[in-house]
């Protein structure tokens, strides 16, 4: 069951459309993961509804709507829609992060960044954030780290770990400015994450400072 949830601020910025496109995807990933902020998303959005419908008119010109209609790209070529197929019932991505990708878990291309740790950066249009999927070996241990912005972190497989909290499969971390720790996998399978950050990390060991370049956050 899942204990941490995307919070209030973060999901009404993704319900009105304002969210980067690094943590659109996570909190897409999540919503397919959890019901409980499915529901929370769609009020969100009927709350955001009711205050447009609230708004006084405003009058326009005549010709506006042709005048957009004018700016509007020509229509793209009319192409065939891909057979429908069967849901993949097993798949360990989320269906948002799998058409980031291109695949699941076994069809990807994983690079060895440090002993025990992959990684796979995700190629962003937006560049207001990045967003990577990493995976652990059971155990290991992330070097102790602060933060220049904000960083999403969402479990896939296994756990993740610090000293106040285990994260599973479909929760979420949200760390800022304020966050200084050293999380680690879990015993059991590889821990999988989606982690998002807008800010290099704040490394305090001179070895994970060298690194850092490589590794990209």
């Amino acid at each position: 069951m899942i204990q941490s949830h995307i919070s209030d601020d973060i999901l009404t910025s993704y319900a009105a459309g304002s969210l980067d496109e690094a943590s659109s995807l996570l909190v897409a990933c999540h919503l397919s993961l959890c019901p409980h902020c499915r529901a929370r998303a769609a009020k969100a959005e009927q709350l955001g509804g009711f205050l447009l419908d609230a708004l006084e008119e405003t009058a326009v010109s005549s010709d506006m709507m042709a005048n957009v209609l004018a700016h509007l790209p020509a229509p793209a070529a009319k192409v065939s829609l891909p057979e429908l197929t069967e849901p993949r019932l097993h798949a360990v991505l989320p269906a948002p992060l799998r058409d980031y990708v291109g695949g699941d878990i076994s069809e990807l291309r994983w690079k060895r960044v440090a002993p025990k740790v992959h990684q796979i950066a995700i190629p962003m249009k937006d560049k207001r954030a990045q967003a990577r999927l990493l995976r652990f070996r059971s155990g290991m241990m992330v070097p102790c780290h602060g933060h220049n912005g904000r960083e999403l972190t969402l479990v896939l497989t296994g756990s993740l770990c610090d000293h106040t909290s285990t994260l599973f499969r479909g929760d979420v971390a949200e760390t800022d400015e304020r966050t200084e720790h050293q999380p680690f996998a879990g015993s059991g399978e590889d821990c999988i994450c989606l982690a998002v950050t807008d800010a290099p990390l704040r490394f305090k060991s001179v070895f994970a400072r060298i690194l850092q370049p490589l590794l990209g956050i």
